[in-house]
């Protein structure tokens, strides 16, 4: 998701879906289908926000009820099943005054606003030609905030057998969302965290598509973790390639808030299924300064082999020994959370 053109030419995927995106949204304008806004929850500090959501296109008569739609489950593919709209202009009303911005060529918006919140959290507006403006969530970190907390969901949250391509699409594409398992202990601990510091900031870090957004978003409020934004990726192919880098995503989110919040040192919770370790470790290496700590789920046996199709941890994956800061693993919650306060992070 991104606000800027590439200047290289863009890969033929690319030009391929936007030849099918426009085709699409031209039949369905053709029918009365107008757009919406989809709005996910965004981040900021003083001075600015970055706000994130799409723009898709759907029927008249259901946009009455989109919100109540997206509050209910749904099917996996249900998600992925979307008309967005292109270069769609998107007023943002913030404190009073509205700000426009245009979706990419996936229908996003990932935009950084100028404006003037205090520290804490906030409900902004956005709306598209003309139609009912929706809430969407921000929650600004302030100057004298310390500490803040990352998460991976895959496996580290909920249980969904990622990234082996069978079991993914599986729970993905099919699997009702009521029927994703919750790691035992990891919501106690999250809210346990956010209760000793109420400002910490809570961020969802996921390789996973921002289709499923509302999805996962049910999910954590079901299950009671603390909100906060998430950082997914764009389904899809790129300018550059037919497939988007996990990891890729990851370093680049994670550098991106150290630039954006500098002042917050980070605890950073995964699992030992996918690259957490490894991009975690990398991060501290190059920002220790901005890491209080590593948090990893060990994956059960028969998780490892369904996420990566081994008994055991990836080869990448080189142990605590590689991190320069405190680092605790342990199968669930509990355990994680009882590592942590022997380690004093928490």
């Amino acid at each position: 998701m991104t606000t800027k053109r590439s200047r290289s030419k863009p890969h033929l995927a690319a030009v391929l879906e936007d030849r099918v995106t426009a085709v699409v949204e031209s039949v369905l304008r053709g029918r009365g289908w107008v757009p919406h806004v989809l709005a996910y929850h965004g981040y900021g500090a003083p001075g600015w926000v970055r706000v994130m959501g799409r723009v898709l296109l759907s029927r008249p008569a259901a946009r009455e009820g989109a919100h109540e739609a997206r509050q209910g489950a749904v099917r996996g593919w249900r998600s992925f099943a979307t008309a967005p709209v292109a270069e769609a202009v998107v007023d943002v009303e913030i404190a009073g005054r509205v700000h426009r911005v245009r979706t990419d060529r996936g229908g996003y918006v990932d935009a950084v606003v100028h404006c003037d919140l205090e520290p804490g959290r906030h409900e902004i507006r956005m709306s598209v030609e003309g139609s009912e403006a929706v809430p969407a969530p921000v929650v600004v970190v302030g100057p004298g905030t310390e500490h803040g907390l990352v998460s991976d969901i895959d496996d580290t949250v909920m249980v969904t057998s990622l990234p082996r391509p069978l079991i993914a699409a599986w729970n993905t594409f099919v699997l009702h969302e009521q029927a994703r398992n919750v790691v035992p202990g990891m919501a106690p601990l999250y809210r346990e965290i956010v209760v000793r510091q109420p400002d910490t900031p809570v961020v969802y870090l996921s390789t996973g598509a921002f289709n499923v957004a509302p999805t996962l978003a049910r999910f954590l409020e079901r299950h009671g973790y603390p909100e906060g934004p998430m950082l997914l990726t764009d389904w899809g192919p790129t300018n550059t390639g037919w497939f988007r880098s996990g990891r890729e995503h990851k370093r680049a989110a994670l550098r991106r808030l150290a630039r954006e919040l500098p002042h917050v040192r980070w605890l950073l919770v995964g699992d030992d299924g996918q690259h957490d370790p490894e991009i975690y470790a990398e991060f501290a290496r190059e920002h220790p300064d901005k890491v209080r700590g590593i948090a990893i789920r060990q994956l059960t046996l028969g998780e490892q082999v369904l996420a990566h199709g081994t008994p055991g941890p990836l080869p990448d994956d080189h142990g605590p020994e590689e991190s320069p800061v405190p680092q605790v693993r342990a199968p669930d919650g509990t355990a994680l959370g009882q590592g942590l306060r022997e380690l004093g992070l928490l």
